[in-house]
């Protein structure tokens, strides 16, 4: 996206799945966008918390969690304020990680794992997408349960994962590109956050994992992989 602004201040731009856009300076603002760039926000903050929560559902025992966040952005800095908040009302230990290359994550998740009742949470940093088969191979290799950031992390191994339905974010995306063709300026639409959450619970990884998970967190699961 930042590429693109230095190419362009004019062609209208349709962004999809941006983290924070006022904080990376895309926008002016959410109900303003004020430029040539409008489009949907992936996340609000207040997910973050929501992880935490979930992670502490599905298993009770973990008392120490590693947060892996890009703390390079804005929303790496916000999101783990956010679950800081969370963590002190569930009496958990927090250990921030920072998402760099491959080999320190692995180091990094390694040396926490020493320590018992450990979990993890991806926080949703671009770089968690690009290492997500490291981040989950070494989860079920240290017996760290986990909650990650988008649905599909859940059906290629990932325990639980909360988030945005990105189809449904695409789709509304192509609405607004029609918007825009027949005359409407992107400075005058306004960024929209997620409408449309999901939660996946990986039921095979859990019980590698010796969890059983609760029948209340069954039942708001919008799809159950076993």
């Amino acid at each position: 996206m930042g590429a693109l602004q230095q190419t362009t201040r004019t062609v209208p731009v349709v962004f999809v799945s941006i983290i924070d856009p006022v904080g990376a300076g895309f926008v002016e603002s959410l109900a303003r966008p004020g430029g040539n760039a409008t489009g949907f926000a992936l996340y609000e903050y207040t997910l973050s918390g929501k992880w935490l929560e979930l992670l502490k559902e599905i298993a009770p025992g973990v008392t120490r969690v590693a947060v892996l966040r890009d703390p390079t952005v804005g929303s790496g800095t916000g999101q783990y304020a956010i679950i800081q908040a969370v963590a002190q009302s569930l009496g958990v230990e927090l250990r921030p990680i920072d998402l760099r290359e491959a080999s320190e994550i692995e180091r990094a998740i390694v040396a926490f794992a020493q320590v018992p009742n450990g979990g993890l949470i991806n926080a949703g940093a671009p770089a968690g997408g690009v290492h997500r088969n490291l981040i989950i191979t070494l989860a079920a290799r240290h017996q760290l349960p986990a909650v990650y950031p988008l649905p599909y992390f859940a059906s290629i191994g990932g325990l639980i994962a909360y988030g945005p339905n990105q189809v449904d974010q695409y789709r509304r995306a192509a609405g607004y590109v029609d918007r825009i063709l027949k005359g409407e300026k992107p400075a005058d639409l306004p960024v929209q956050e997620p409408t449309k959450y999901e939660l996946v619970i990986n039921r095979k990884t859990a019980r590698a994992l010796g969890l059983d998970v609760p029948p209340t967190l069954l039942a708001r699961a919008d799809e159950v992989i076993e």
